[in-house]
């Protein structure tokens, strides 16, 4: 698969987790972190199940040997992130917990420097500045020194508890073994379900008092980032690395207000100006100014003779 193919679907992939931003921010508070996160991924892992088994076509037996690794990616990416993150909610805003993702990338960089000993160049540290610089300047909405302002809380010590999950998440689920990413997917979704279901059942939920708009609100989790994202970002995660992969997570805020734009809210001139710094920092740290400097240079030394 392409570069440039792997980088769509990282950039809808984003566009599909800021959505889950907008919604979830009306479904938490009408259902618990515990049911949002099981109702999710109960109708989604079959999804992916059937989606696995007609494209991929994987040898089930030899999936089913990697149990294991499935439980430790149930526990990460699906129960430990998705609860941890609405939990966070509870006690944070938004903003705040959209300020503590947004080092994400860093920590993921870090923990594939280490654990996956991916190198990391210093144009694409460089990027990886640029982007958190642009999401600086979204959240604070053009005043930096607002960041070092903020009183951090239980819910921001909770997202950036998330933010590590995921990151352990992407690094082992690219360490599974001859698997295809759909089928990890379905699979780590599938015994994610499984664990949570006597917890789920036991609490229990009122579904008298859910109103049609958490319902449209959940659907939509359902489909976009449970499905298309987590699919997506399998994907490229494989193909590119989890550090390079990672940039990609600085889009969320500025989807994010694109998308609260279209429901009524004014864009400002700071997030219209973070949002072309976030999309330099990808541009630097997808190696595409670097591949296109040896290009011209190999281009330049061919003419000379």
């Amino acid at each position: 698969m392409s570069k440039y193919r792997v980088w769509f679907l990282l950039v809808v992939c984003n566009l599909f987790w800021a959505g889950n931003y907008v919604f979830g921010k009306y479904v938490v508070a009408e259902m618990s972190p515990l049911w949002i996160t099981f109702s999710r991924w109960a109708v989604a892992a079959f999804v992916l199940l059937a989606i696995a088994h007609f494209h991929e076509k994987p040898d089930w037996k030899s999936v089913v040997k990697q149990w294991p690794a499935f439980i430790i990616l149930g526990l990460l990416g699906f129960v430990g992130y998705n609860m941890v993150l609405y939990t966070a909610l509870d006690y944070t805003s938004s903003t705040n917990a959209a300020l503590v993702s947004a080092f994400g990338p860093g920590v993921m960089a870090i923990f594939s420097l280490f654990m996956l000993k991916e190198g990391i160049s210093k144009l694409q540290i460089t990027g990886i500045g640029l982007s958190l610089l642009g999401v600086l300047v979204v959240l604070t909405k053009g005043n930096i020194l607002q960041v070092f302002q903020v009183a951090y809380n239980r819910g921001d010590v909770l997202m950036l508890a998330a933010v590590v999950m995921w990151t352990l998440y992407s690094i082992m689920g690219k360490k599974l073994n001859g698997i295809k990413p759909i089928t990890a997917t379905a699979m780590a979704a599938l015994f994610a379900v499984v664990m949570m279901a006597p917890f789920a059942f036991a609490q229990g939920i009122d579904i008298a008092n859910i109103s049609s708009l958490a319902m449209i609100g959940i659907s939509y989790m359902i489909l976009f980032p449970s499905i298309g994202s987590f699919v997506f970002w399998n994907i490229s995660v494989r193909e590119i690395g989890a550090s390079q992969a990672g940039i990609f997570l600085n889009l969320i805020p500025v989807f994010t207000a694109l998308i609260s734009w279209t429901l009524g809210e004014r864009i400002t001139l700071s997030q219209i100006g973070g949002g072309c710094l976030v999309f330099i920092g990808v541009y630097l740290t997808t190696g595409m100014l670097e591949r296109n400097l040896a290009a011209k240079n190999v281009l330049e030394k061919q003419a000379e003779k």
